[in-house]
């Protein structure tokens, strides 16, 4: 049988991968194009964690009340980004409705049970516009009915690449359309059978994407997978429903910063790198296994996102555990890098204990919260900033400078290195 070439054979396969790795296949049709929900995926999901919620608001039956709810979730993801909804859940009348239940409590058979009742589904073609019924979507990703992930998919051998793929997102994606609304979806990404590119928020023609490669060759893209596409790692690896929960608890935010000259606010919408996600879970593994005491060095460009990737991995390092223990009580940051003072806590922001699943969606960029199951409450991180240049922080309180030796052995003052944008493209 010959290969299909075609856009819509590369959907078949990527939602065959999908599938394999458990999720279900859904319908455009049921699709709520007003509300960007998939109503019947996320009753499903309500009814069967929290019938009698549903049965007194009455959401079982089409009218009114349905109604209410679904406009009311909808402005909820409007004010607070989907990751927080699903998180935390909303208020409704008088009942607290969770949207999805975290990574439960080992031995916790009510959590697992609830864990394990979460939907991820994949529809192809979503028609997602009211206003021009005809317009469709690739591929959405749901969560329990929710929209968290949308897809283009190009084809080289079509003659469109990834290139196509962002064009169509700032030419033909809409953000006043509800689906892509600023904070609505997690993350948007422009795919091809050899490169990936996302955007957390859609600004028409000026929406920015960033790599979302492995790197080959000590640069950019993928290196050739003898079982399919270089991009086939998406599917198989980051999306599939254990590692996108990861994600979602421990690297995807939306954090709100406010200025303190103009007190004005602005939200970023945070989704790790490829290579920030594989950094930190590798950290994370061998520290685990290994305990502590360990070196590692890590290699990041300018502009690659150094700083998240500590903030990122000095969260989860203050949670790791290994046999029901703690692998440890105390992380010390030290760093030249000032952005890190406000993501990670000092010592007096002592890490409150939280049982795992109920709590981790509080964590935030802040300070570290809900960590072991029965943790205790000197558990603690330490941010230590010590300037790299002398005349680097002017009118405040110099603190030793960090030294190193030069090719001769001497030993020279640390120069401040030239940093980059967070989110600059350098790097793989």
């Amino acid at each position: 049988m010959p290969t299909d070439t075609t856009e819509a054979g590369m959907e078949s396969r990527v939602v065959g991968l999908l599938r394999a790795a458990g999720y279900a296949e859904g319908r455009s049709d049921d699709h709520d194009r007003a509300n960007a929900v998939d109503v019947p995926r996320l009753l499903a999901f309500l009814q069967a964690t929290q019938a009698e919620a549903v049965a007194a608001l009455r959401l079982d039956v089409p009218g009114l009340p349905r109604k209410q709810f679904l406009n009311r979730l909808k402005n909820e993801i409007t004010k607070r980004g989907v990751i927080d909804v699903l998180l935390k859940g909303v208020q409704h009348n008088a009942a607290d409705i969770t949207l999805f239940h975290g990574t439960p409590t080992a031995g916790n058979d009510r959590a697992i049970a609830d864990f394990q009742a979460n939907t991820f589904s994949v529809t192809r073609q979503l028609r997602y516009s009211a206003r021009s019924p005809n317009l469709a979507l690739d591929l959405v990703i749901f969560l329990n009915g929710l929209p968290i992930i949308t897809f283009e998919l190009k084809n080289q051998l079509t003659k469109q690449t990834v290139a196509d793929a962002i064009r169509q997102y700032r030419r033909d994606r809409s953000p006043r359309e509800p689906l892509f609304a600023p904070g609505r979806c997690v993350v948007h990404f422009a795919v091809d059978d050899a490169e990936v590119r996302f955007c957390t928020e859609l600004k028409g023609a000026e929406s920015w994407f960033l790599p979302f490669n492995k790197g080959h060759d000590d640069g950019a893209g993928n290196p050739p997978d003898k079982n399919g596409l270089k991009t086939d790692y998406l599917w198989t690896e980051t999306l599939t429903p254990s590692s996108l929960v990861d994600i979602l608890e421990n690297y995807a935010r939306r954090v709100v910063e406010r200025d303190p000259r103009t007190n004005r606010k602005t939200v970023k919408h945070l989704f790790p790198r490829y290579h920030q996600l594989r950094a930190v879970r590798r950290l994370l593994a061998h520290a685990e296994a290994s305990g502590p005491g360990q070196r590692y060095l890590i290699q990041h460009s300018a502009g690659s996102g150094k700083s998240y990737s500590i903030t990122w991995l000095t969260h989860q390092l203050i949670e790791l555990d290994r046999a029901g223990a703690p692998v440890f009580d105390t992380v010390f940051v030290i760093t030249d890098r000032r952005a890190l003072d406000k993501q990670i806590p000092r010592r007096d922001q002592a890490v409150r204990p939280g049982q795992r699943g109920g709590g981790r969606g509080d964590r935030g960029l802040g300070p570290a919260q809900g960590v072991h199951p029965g943790g205790q409450a000197n558990h603690h991180v330490d941010c230590l900033q010590i300037p790299l240049h002398p005349g680097g922080d002017r009118g405040r309180p110099q603190t030793p400078q960090l030294r190193h030796r030069d090719r001769r052995g001497a030993l020279q003052p640390g120069r401040q290195g030239r940093g980059g944008d967070e989110h600059g493209h350098r790097g793989a």
